[in-house]
């Protein structure tokens, strides 16, 4: 049985990863996709006020930035080319976030398997704490929603327009986090079971 450390309960962590991509998946040879930008977002569970959006921008080592890619997220190969490492975000994702003792959440299971495939593919520790709450997963749950649906149109049917450019890291976890709110204020306790003792 393992039971993971308690958290802290100050705030929600949520995060959006942009990765290299190429049109139908297709990726050329010799490239993989790989994290080029991690936006992060405070979400203060008291408060349910969001703290100031942030973008870490990585160059990546496996893969370029394609002209697809590019019209997605609008992160060019020049944006990235002076980005810090893989290890240098995930440090400042502990340092200045608190991401091993705090629950952190993202839009879907994309982001989590993405890290948890990349960190120990580059080596690096994997920063977060254990638990990890599906937003995408919790929105449609407590909005009692047939399927859960994208963030975009998340955003619409409950009213709320879409801050800053999808795809961009930043802005998307500014707009999850405002989401997660919305939830948060219809059912107070739509976290607590994620900071109960997990058997495993």
């Amino acid at each position: 049985m393992t039971e993971y450390k308690p958290l802290q309960r100050d705030y929600l962590v949520v995060v959006d990863v942009e990765a290299t991509c190429w049109k139908d998946n297709k990726n050329p040879p010799g490239e993989q996709s790989e994290i080029i930008e991690i936006g992060v977002c405070l979400l203060n569970l008291e408060t349910l006020e969001r703290g100031d959006r942030r973008s870490l921008l990585l160059k990546p080592t496996r893969s370029k930035v394609s002209p697809f890619c590019t019209e997605l997220t609008s992160i060019t190969p020049e944006m990235v080319e002076d980005g810090m490492s893989f290890a240098e975000a995930c440090a400042i994702l502990e340092s200045d976030f608190g991401t091993k003792n705090r629950l952190w959440g993202s839009w879907g299971g994309y982001d989590q398997k993405m890290f948890a495939a990349q960190c120990p593919s580059f080596g690096v520790p994997y920063p977060f704490a254990e638990q990890h709450v599906n937003l995408k997963t919790l929105f449609a749950e407590k909005l009692s929603l047939k399927r859960a649906v994208g963030m975009a149109s998340a955003l619409q049917m409950v009213g709320f327009p879409l801050d800053g450019k999808h795809h961009r890291g930043d802005d998307d976890a500014w707009n999850i986090a405002r989401l997660t709110g919305y939830v948060l204020t219809k059912h107070p306790d739509a976290l607590a079971a994620f900071y109960e003792p997990v058997e495993g």
